[in-house]
């Protein structure tokens, strides 16, 4: 394939892939038509754009085009793409870098738009399908590799940072697997948000800063949690917490070898002293799981705890051992490092007033009961990962659940 010929120079290519075809198609629709907003606004940003939707009277279709300018360009409609498929995300990604290049965009992000599911995957189909969360996080490099194998003079390329504009995706697992496919920076929610969700502003706050990774994500989370008008009139976010996370490979690298020496530690101490087994029970039970709110009792996401108040949680227990404490420690402060910027609701009104005020940072799942191992199955696993894995959470599970 001939070399992309670059025709201007933007700061950020902003893809957006909406899977639309749900019961959240008008409310998160309002993305889209606030990009045109934003992008006449700072002719810094240009978005590149996949929607599948039923507004309108055609039914299901797929609509894929670019905004920049304030115009919409580029527009083909074509019948409804399979949204969860990891080859069409793939090319997505693949079309939205080859636009970067075009644009000479210094940075390229990709928006998820759509119901998620932690661990479990998201990006849900009309028959209820998810997307697996190692697929949307392979699709992402595959994408990657789909550019560089097209165009070889943009190598360097990646992309720079993922915005899940879903339910849950703050989670351990979901960074780990980002930041093995190349990506620097995860902006997400580990609890329920409430649609539109994530407002698309947070394309000009990412063009805003492009030097500076800290003022980004800072203006990236005041975005999305300053309060606006609700259906009843009273003002909110659209989520209880939200957080950047920096993918850095050192990052994760750190992360992974502290939580695996704490779940060593801790499958040690309950398989020799079964007190110490009941107290680590207790400590990782105590920090509530996600969806706090009333009516929530069937839904799964109960074992996806926010892993820093956990494991401060077993490192201040005097009924463990100092090794024990001193490994939670380290994995607290190992995740906290990933974290540049964070807010969270102490009383969030959309979920019936629940307290998240320990929700800062990812969530790792960790569960004390057998049917919190994996509520999903057979259908959907929430273990069926690679972080989950290799850290020894799996080994966790079967000694304290």
């Amino acid at each position: 394939m001939e070399p992309i010929s670059v025709r201007s120079h933007r700061t950020v290519e902003f893809g957006i892939y909406r899977d639309g075809d749900n019961n959240l198609d008008a409310s998160q629709s309002r993305v889209l038509r606030d990009a045109v907003g934003v992008s006449a606004r700072d002719a810094r940003v240009a978005f590149t754009v996949e929607d599948t939707t039923s507004l309108g009277s055609a039914g299901p279709r797929t609509d894929d085009f670019t905004i920049a300018d304030g115009t919409i360009a580029h527009a083909r409609v074509e019948p409804q793409h399979d949204m969860a498929s990891r080859e069409n995300l793939a090319r997505f990604v693949a079309r939205t870098l080859d636009r970067a290049q075009r644009d000479g965009a210094a940075q390229t992000w990709i928006e998820l738009v759509d119901h998620g599911g932690g661990d479990g995957g998201g990006l849900e189909t009309h028959d209820g399908n998810l997307m697996a969360m190692p697929d949307i996080a392979g699709a992402i490099a595959d994408g990657i590799a789909l550019h560089v194998h097209e165009h070889p003079e943009d190598a360097g390329r990646t992309v720079d940072g993922i915005v899940a504009n879903q339910c849950l995706m703050a989670t351990l697992g979901f960074a780990d697997a980002l930041s093995h496919a190349g990506v620097r920076y995860l902006a997400a929610s580990p609890e329920t948000m409430v649609s539109p969700g994530v407002p698309i502003s947070v394309a000009h706050a990412i063009a805003a800063h492009p030097n500076d990774a800290v003022a980004a994500a800072q203006a990236v989370v005041g975005d999305v949690m300053r309060p606006r008008a609700g259906d009843g009139g009273e003002p909110y976010a659209p989520a209880a917490a939200f957080d950047v996370l920096d993918l850095a490979p050192e990052k994760m690298r750190a992360v992974e070898r502290a939580v695996s020496r704490l779940d060593a530690t801790l499958v040690a101490d309950a398989k020799a002293d079964p007190a110490r087994r009941e107290a680590i029970r207790a400590d990782v039970a105590s920090v509530r799981g996600m969806t706090r709110f009333r009516g929530s009792a069937g839904l799964p996401w109960h074992a996806d705890r926010p892993a820093i108040a956990v494991y401060r949680t077993l490192a201040s227990d005097a009924r463990l051992g100092a090794g024990t404490r001193a490994a939670a420690t380290a994995a607290a402060d190992a995740v906290a490092a990933t974290v540049l910027a964070h807010r969270e609701s102490a009383s969030f009104g959309p979920l019936g007033g629940a307290d998240y005020r320990d929700a800062v940072g990812p969530t790792a799942h960790l569960p004390t009961t057998r049917a919190q191992v994996d509520p999903w199955a057979p259908e959907v696993s929430e273990t069926n990962n690679a972080f989950y894995q290799a850290t020894g959470e799996d080994a966790v599970a079967r000694v304290i659940a």
